[in-house]
This record gives structure tokens, sequence and C-alpha cells, in this order.
């Protein structure tokens, strides 16, 4: 199996933007891999509304992650770029984390610096650890994945609470302690992705988030302003929780699916989750 941390280094080398929509789970992770995307992102955000049913505010522990990343990994073959929240500890659960994902196989990691427990960085409440602190878990992040490819994004959540300017200047200093690329999050506008885009030189991610002005920039329009990686967080998740809620409407109401809104049929279903393969294994087998 080919380490999708090179193949992630490998897209970056070419200086094309890379689009990872987000999935919440492995079957949305197939779908965006089917759909003919570069890479995936795990998204805490919705791994914990899949898993839990809960809002985004740290309440998945590092295993639950670290789960929900392997079994993604396991079901594509394109890079898997993780959320890994704030590294769920001090200094040496950081460690454990990086290692705890590198064993899962995945290509990416981002580090967030707000006080745990953390929340989603388009709340408002947010509570970041002091830029020091943050830059020093980065570099024990860096240190702990030693030979290992695997790529470290330091975030920083200061845009909503302290402005562009503390953004831009922490994740400077992120860039200093030796992460591959850095991620402003909380961006709404338009303008604060201009502002992100000229003050922050280097390898960069930024978040679309659906519902913000945001959309109106298209990957192009990105990657003019010289963002490596572009995430759609919640794409995938919105769309599904508005199909299942309209289908389930319906069939309050109507009393049958039938008539209701469009869906996937059984064998466009059964192509998604690779039932194919799985009969074959069998046809070979004897099974």
């Amino acid at each position: 199996m080919r380490n999708q941390a090179l193949a992630l280094r490998e897209l970056l080398n070419a200086r094309r933007i890379v689009a990872a929509p987000g999935a919440p789970d492995a079957f949305t992770a197939r779908l965006v891999a089917q759909a003919g995307f570069p890479a995936v992102y795990m998204t805490g955000f919705g791994a914990t509304a899949m898993r839990l049913g809960q809002p985004d505010i740290g309440l998945l522990t590092l295993s639950e992650m670290a789960e929900q990343a392997r079994n993604m990994v396991r079901a594509v073959d394109i890079p898997v770029i993780a959320d890994a929240d704030t590294g769920y500890g001090g200094v040496s659960n950081i460690t454990r984390t990086v290692e705890e994902y590198v064993q899962a196989g995945v290509a990416a990691l981002h580090l967030e610096d707000q006080v745990a427990p953390k929340r989603c960085g388009q709340l408002a409440g947010i509570k970041l650890v002091d830029a020091t602190e943050a830059a020093a878990r980065l570099r024990a992040a860096v240190a702990a994945r030693a030979e290992h490819p695997l790529l470290v994004i330091g975030r920083t959540d200061a845009l909503p609470s302290l402005g562009a300017a503390e953004a831009i200047d922490r994740a400077k200093r992120y860039q200093d302690s030796g992460v591959d690329l850095v991620f402003v999050d909380g961006i709404k506008t338009v303008a604060e992705v201009e502002a992100v885009a000229r003050g922050l030189e280097g390898p960069k991610v930024v978040s679309i988030v659906d519902g913000n002005e945001t959309t109106a920039l298209t990957r192009l329009d990105l990657e003019a302003m010289g963002f490596t990686v572009v995430f759609y967080a919640v794409t995938t998740l919105f769309s599904a929780a508005r199909a299942a809620a309209d289908a389930l409407a319906h069939l309050a109401t109507a009393g049958t699916p039938a008539g209701g809104p469009p869906s996937m049929s059984y064998s466009e279903f059964s192509k998604v989750v690779g039932l194919a393969e799985h009969q074959a294994l069998g046809d070979r087998f004897g099974a």
C-alpha cells in the first residue's frame, strides 16, 4: 500500500491547490474519492455529529478520533488529512496523538491553539493558549513524527476573537516551529480570506464553510491567492443532513418513500461501498 503522506507531498509539490472535501465518516470518504478529488479531510465537526449526534465541543477522545481516521484511511486510496483537535493534552499526549495518527495511516494532521475543551472554529467564545506554548506544542508534534513523512499543520483559531493581525502573527510563529503548513480557521468573509492571503507567505490552508460569503470564491481564486490546500469541511455533511431530513419529512407525510426526494438506488449504493469487490473475492475463493 502506498504511503499516503508521500502521496500528499507529491500533490503539494505540483504547486496546484489541493481540494479536500470534508467527510464525517468512511462512507462519505468513499464518495469523495469516487468524485475524483485528490484528498479528503476528516472533519472533527462531522465525526462528532456522526458518532455522537453532538456539537463539536471537544467531546471525542483521541482513541475515537484515531479509530475514525483509521477507518477512513482503509476506505479510500487518496490521502486523508485529519483533524487532531488540540492534541488531547500536554506534549506527551501530543506525542501519542502523532504516533496514533501515523499508525492509522493519515497523510497529515492539524493541531489547534485552543484551550481544552476545544470547540468548532466557527463558534463564538473560543479561548486560546499562549502563542509561545502553542508553538512549543507544535515543535513537539514535529519531533514526534521523527522520520515519518506525515505532514503537520499548525492551526490558529485567533481570528474570530483577536482579529486577522493576531491570527497571522500566530501563524508565522507556528511556521517557525517547523510545521509544514499553517491554517487560519474561523474565516467567514472574503475580506478575511484576502487578508490572510496577503499577510501570510508559504504553504497555507483555507477552509470554506457552506453558508458564508467565502463560497463565492472558486478553487482557482484561492489558488491565485496562494493557498496550498482548501477544505470544504461541511459540504457533504450539510447536504446529507438536508437530504435525509427531506426524505423523512416526505415519508412522515406521505406514508411511503415513493415520490420523495431523489436518492441513490440500491445498485448505486452498492457501487459506493464496493460490493462487487467482495463478491469477486467470494467467487474466487468459493465462499
